[in-house]
């Protein structure tokens, strides 16, 4: 327990119960711990002695104070910190028997979130930008195709989670500077920026140009690999240059 004698100072001091209890309140509801402290309060008084000065004689100063007993609610406390950081979750189709807590709750955190779609659409690789077309048919063309890319990247990404959850798996090497990081949840940005490293290479020789393309790594084979895809819907695109 706390025995506190405080002077409440707010442009004039608070030394009446009828002004200290508001003020209290007011206190303890901007800080969110209602029922958490538990505050006591009586006036009382404290007599000073005063040396003469000048015309004034000895004399004995009589002031008005509060003694206010600050105790922490220890099972209010108790009960606050086991709520912290919980939610609440509801649904209306689905009894407990067939769905627990748990599942709940891990099917609420993984679930996909329609906030990131407008992100890719304000941010790259989409980056809408219509107030820069002058016609309204433009600019409506323009939100429709990108709204299709935006479905080839929620797409992408779901099939690869999809894949990684089935075979309780991680991928490795998405992280630049940090190629050992893994994740079993990698976003279609991060995949795509995998295949940033390849090039297309022409040499022109005596029989007509031949082509080249940068062989696939372990992590693009293994990405192909994981939408479903052969490796050769990539070596095959050298066949549609031709050699002359």
């Amino acid at each position: 327990m706390q025995i506190l004698l405080v002077h409440f100072v707010k442009y004039t001091c608070i030394t009446t119960l009828d002004s200290f209890w508001p003020a209290v309140n007011g206190i303890l509801k901007q800080y969110n711990v209602e029922g958490l402290l538990e505050v006591d309060a009586f006036e009382s008084t404290i007599e000073q002695q005063a040396q003469s000065y000048r015309d004034k004689p000895a004399r004995t100063e009589v002031q008005q104070v509060l003694e206010v007993h600050v105790q922490d609610n220890e099972t209010a406390n108790e009960t606050a910190r086991k709520r912290l950081g919980w939610r609440v979750y509801a649904t209306n189709n689905t009894p407990v028997e067939k769905f627990s807590l748990d599942d709940a709750v891990l099917a609420y955190r993984f679930d996909s979130i329609i906030e990131r779609g407008f992100g890719r659409f304000k941010g790259k690789p989409l980056s809408l930008t219509p107030m820069y077309l002058l016609r309204y048919d433009h600019a409506t063309g323009l939100i429709r195709l990108l709204t299709i890319g935006l479905r080839i990247l929620t797409l992408l990404e779901f099939v690869v989670r999809s894949k990684l959850d089935e075979a309780r798996a991680d991928i490795a090497g998405l992280y630049a500077g940090n190629p050992k990081r893994t994740t079993s949840r990698p976003t279609t940005e991060a995949l795509l920026g995998a295949f940033n490293y390849i090039d297309l290479i022409g040499i022109e020789g005596v029989d007509g140009i031949s082509y080249h393309l940068t062989p696939l790594t372990t992590l693009q084979q293994y990405i192909l690999e994981l939408l479903g895809f052969s490796s050769a819907i990539y070596t095959q695109l050298i066949s549609f240059f031709p050699n002359s």
